[in-house]
């Protein structure tokens, strides 16, 4: 399994400020780095938790006076994270103790093709015949109408009286934007690592995503790349089965790194990012596409919002997806079909400012099961303060 370019890095790596989290194989367990082109930083002395060091207040210096000495060479940590040699120290998703949310419907693209999954029913053989029938009923100017605004709830009372209206065109051009819990907290895989289909679903695919990654404040600090692995026959029988349908072991794939802004990479420059999408199956198939986040149709102001206010607090921070344009129509198996995974397919997910993402498709149920999680990550900071004479960190 090898990254584009044989590189995880941005494009612009010497520029960029990347945190991230390593599993440290010398005290068998994760600590908190910044990693450059040529060297991995150990920066467990200031900040135990990655969730810790983004509420620091001057976040970038804090970053930058931590990074003396390279305890890691960059390319031997990504070579064997990309090895999957858990035998040797490896990067792991570059959050830990972060809620995982998601926005969902937020691309017309996509805010179609679920509605073209609920018409079906989950069934993908339909999927052509239904497209063609919703095509030609909401037709392109469905793409312009601001999500929200008196010209969507206009459309609404169209798509009534024509017996079309769906739960997804209510959140893709409602006032109100989905928002829900991807994953747990800890369960989400890194760069390298598996991604699970599970056994039950037949009609499946990658969802490349840029995510946001706030505070506990809910500040926006940085970015990384995300997939929100879905599991499009289940959501299709009934968006009541989204949990089943989005939240599976190895579902959630998060990373290389984050990305922290600075002078050089803002919100302003994720505005316009382009976010690739490669899938390189064990039989020689071949799918490419990628997700204009300039096409999205909430700024992320609004999904921000509607995830983190009065209403919803996340003492340690959280990873917001954002959703993806990307929705594959291309027929892998029979025509008519569409595109769904094989066991083994590798996919790539890259974005010239924040790297690349890769993993390889697996059954979740045959997947190295989650197993670390709080209380195991307790007990290892536990160690770490009493065998370094550093006092609990407090709440």
């Amino acid at each position: 399994m090898n990254a584009e370019g044989g590189s995880v890095l941005p494009d612009d790596a010497a520029q960029a400020l990347l945190i991230g989290r390593v599993w440290d194989v010398e005290t068998a367990g994760p600590r908190v780095v910044a990693v450059q082109e040529e060297g991995v930083f150990d920066l467990q002395h200031l900040a135990v938790t990655v969730s810790e060091l983004l509420d620091h207040p001057d976040l970038t210096a804090y970053v930058r006076s931590g990074m003396d000495a390279p305890r890691w060479k960059t390319s031997e940590i990504v070579e064997a994270s990309l090895a999957q040699d858990m035998a040797r120290s490896h990067f792991l998703a570059p959050v830990d103790l972060q809620v995982i949310k998601a926005c969902g419907v937020t691309f017309v693209d996509s805010m179609i093709e679920r509605v073209i999954e609920e018409r079906c029913g989950g069934d993908a053989s339909r999927a052509m015949e239904i497209r063609e029938l919703v095509g030609q009923a909401l037709g392109s100017s469905i793409s312009a109408i601001r999500p929200g605004s008196p010209e969507a709830a206009e459309a609404k009372k169209v798509l009534i009286a024509e017996g079309l209206w769906s739960q997804y065109l209510e959140v893709g051009i409602g006032p109100d934007p989905e928002v829900f819990t991807k994953a747990p907290v800890l369960s989400s895989v890194g760069v390298g690592s598996g991604i699970g289909i599970p056994s039950f679903s037949v009609w499946n695919n990658s969802e490349p995503e840029l995510v946001l990654v706030a505070t506990s404040g809910g500040a926006v600090v940085g970015a990384t790349l995300g997939n929100d692995v879905n599991l499009r026959d289940v959501e299709g029988r009934s968006a009541l089965l989204l949990g089943k349908a989005k939240d599976n072991n190895a579902s959630s794939a998060l990373g290389p790194f984050i990305r922290l802004f600075d002078d050089y990479f803002t919100l302003e420059t994720l505005r316009q990012e382009e976010i690739l999408l490669r899938v390189e199956g064990p039989d020689g198939y071949l799918l490419e596409g990628h997700s204009s986040v300039s096409r999205i149709s909430r700024p992320f102001e609004e999904l921000v919002e509607a995830t983190y206010g009065l209403h919803h607090q996340y003492p340690d921070g959280f990873a917001l997806f954002t959703g993806t344009l990307f929705a594959p129509t291309q027929d892998r198996d029979e025509p008519g079909q569409g595109f769904t995974h094989h066991i083994g397919d590798v996919v790539t997910i890259r974005s010239c400012h924040l790297g690349t993402l890769v993993n390889r498709v697996g059954a979740a149920e045959e997947l190295p099961a989650w197993s670390y999680g709080l209380r195991q990550l307790f007990r290892y900071l536990q160690d770490h303060d009493r065998v370094h004479g550093v006092a609990p960190s407090q709440p």
